[in-house]
């Protein structure tokens, strides 16, 4: 009889860095639900097909909850850091999920992210500002990408301006590759430790911010306790921290190795929404977020997956389907991309999916306005990318003018 072949390990290895693992194409036209290998000796079945991956991230009977058995995961993780995903979006099923978005939903609906865009803006100004006054090369992650977010995120939660400094250095401390990992878990458990404190000011004191007008919420009955306040003021902070930082900086690198797409966005400012939508397309940079585990059986593309399995649907696969998008690999800023998900699907789709497109299109709209020569300040090959982070992206951007 023979052997039964070792499953694909997974997570896959980028080897290029403008385009998702090799794997997923042969695998979406080969085996689209195919069984593969975790780093914690877990299996997990892989979806790699438009269809399947919406299907999944959309269908209530998986969950992505990690305390709950069969939860495929790919890395090790402390229990108290799992205790704090499961406090948060990320990591609750129906109803409770529900009940907590619904506490802070209004607050980032697209008529709300719109009256946010003059700050942003002026945040955008103030970065490229100082760039233009240090002039290059500068490293635009530090320099623009992830102070955007970072200072967009402090006026929302509603963080003392004495204290952004240490919000600051703090998140970036978190996602510094070259930062030793004692220094990045202690800058963690400090933002942990400042976010029960923060929040406790606001039940104390209710202020007109997110966290304060969900405090006034909660005292109306909506049953949010503080552990689960401070659970999801982490999450606005990680979630629409790192991965908006990390588009940013892709973003520029990807119009940059593509000129004749950056000459069309600059030569019609109209194009910049489409161009955010094509980039949020063609980098995909949260694949690892959409993990799952079947709570009944289901099929999934003629497979049977049973209950307490575990299902990875990489919207980065999705996104490069071919039978939905021409040409995935060619960046086009001109392509309608009306169907990407590179927010996620479902009930479990990005809350601040429209906070990011705002900061990109700001972003790309004002940097290249005011710095039409930006260039790389190295070759693309001496960037050093994030391949094994759970959002993908790269450690530092040197650019120049």
């Amino acid at each position: 009889m023979p052997d039964t072949p070792a499953p694909l390990s997974f997570p896959m290895r980028r080897t290029c860095p403008f385009a998702p693992p090799r794997e997923y194409q042969t695998l979406r036209e080969n085996d689209p639900v195919a069984k593969v290998g975790l780093p914690t000796g877990q299996t997990a079945w892989l979806v790699t097909r438009y269809d399947d991956v919406r299907g999944v991230l959309g269908d209530l009977r998986v969950s992505p909850d990690r305390a709950k058995p069969g939860f495929p995961m790919t890395a090790s993780i402390p229990p108290e850091t799992l205790r704090q995903l499961n406090l948060s979006l990320l990591g609750m099923d129906p109803p409770e999920h529900t009940a907590l978005r619904r506490l802070i939903a209004k607050e980032f609906t697209p008529r709300a992210i719109r009256a946010l865009r003059p700050r942003v803006q002026q945040v955008v100004d103030d970065c490229v500002d100082a760039m233009l006054a240090a002039g290059g090369p500068v490293d635009l992650v530090r320099a623009l990408a992830l102070p955007v977010p970072s200072l967009t995120v402090c006026e929302l939660l509603g963080v003392p301006v004495q204290d952004q400094e240490f919000f600051q250095t703090r998140t970036a401390l978190m996602v510094d590759r070259e930062a030793a990992l004692s220094d990045r878990v202690t800058a963690n458990k400090e933002i942990m430790v400042y976010f029960d404190r923060l929040c406790a000011a606001k039940e104390a004191d209710p202020t007109d911010d997110v966290l304060g007008r969900a405090v006034t919420q909660m005292r109306a009955g909506d049953g949010v306790d503080h552990h689960t306040l401070v659970g999801l003021a982490r999450l606005l902070v990680i979630a629409g921290h790192e991965t908006t930082a990390n588009q940013i900086s892709l973003s520029v690198i990807g119009l940059l190795d593509n000129p004749d797409q950056l000459a069309a966005m600059i030569a019609d400012p109209g194009l910049v929404p489409r161009a955010v939508e094509e980039l949020l397309r063609y980098f995909s940079v949260s694949d690892l977020v959409t993990t799952r585990v079947a709570l009944a059986d289901l099929e999934v593309g003629g497979v049977l997956v049973r209950a307490g399995e575990g299902i990875i649907a990489p919207t980065a696969a999705a996104n490069w389907d071919t039978t939905i998008f021409e040409d995935p690999m060619r960046l086009d800023v001109t392509r309608d991309n009306r169907r990407q998900i590179a927010f996620g699907y479902g009930v479990h789709q990005c809350l601040g999916q429209h906070l990011a497109r705002l900061e990109l299109e700001v972003v790309l709209g004002t940097l290249f306005r005011r710095i039409p020569d930006l260039r790389l300040a190295v070759q693309v090959d001496e960037l050093q990318f994030k391949h094994d982070a759970e959002a993908y992206g790269v450690f530092s951007l040197p650019v120049t003018w």
